[in-house]
């Protein structure tokens, strides 16, 4: 049984698997915001975002780019830390839970924790990939040195 989980677990359809899934909610709002681009200049509008035409383009590049980075699993650290860090703007910037008046506080509160919890996630995403790219170039040093 746990040879069979460690192959599930190393595993490329997991691994993909579990890249589609992070990244899914940032390719859905970029795309969004591409398709809906006064939709997307309304919600930069809403959040005080100053030129809405700039902030809008500069999200959904930031949105694509990221998930694209970590769907390829190209320099994944760097798409996922700009994802993180476009979450934690986007907890200071939009929900700022701590100066809105109630029922909108605890809503706000309520997404700012779900954005720390995918931002963990991201940083698991970015640890995992490194640490299978450590084990795959080993893999391959192995293979080589008893070839």
């Amino acid at each position: 049984m746990q040879r069979q989980m460690e192959a599930v677990l190393e595993s490329r359809w997991l691994w993909l698997t579990a890249r589609v899934l992070i990244v899914v909610v940032f390719a859905a709002s970029g795309l969004a915001k591409l398709i809906d681009f006064d939709g997307g200049l309304a919600e930069m509008r809403q959040a005080g975002l100053a030129p809405a035409w700039l902030f809008n383009i500069l999200v959904i590049a930031v949105l694509l780019v990221g998930a694209l980075l970590i769907l390829l699993d190209r320099a994944l650290w760097l798409g996922a830390a700009a994802l993180a860090v476009f979450l934690a703007l986007t907890i200071v910037i939009v929900h700022h839970f701590w100066s809105l008046p109630e029922p909108q506080a605890m809503f706000s509160m309520f997404l700012a924790l779900e954005h720390l919890s995918v931002i963990g996630g991201l940083i698991a995403v970015a640890i995992s990939s490194h640490l299978r790219n450590q084990w795959l170039q080993a893999m391959q040093r192995w293979n080589t040195s008893t070839n």
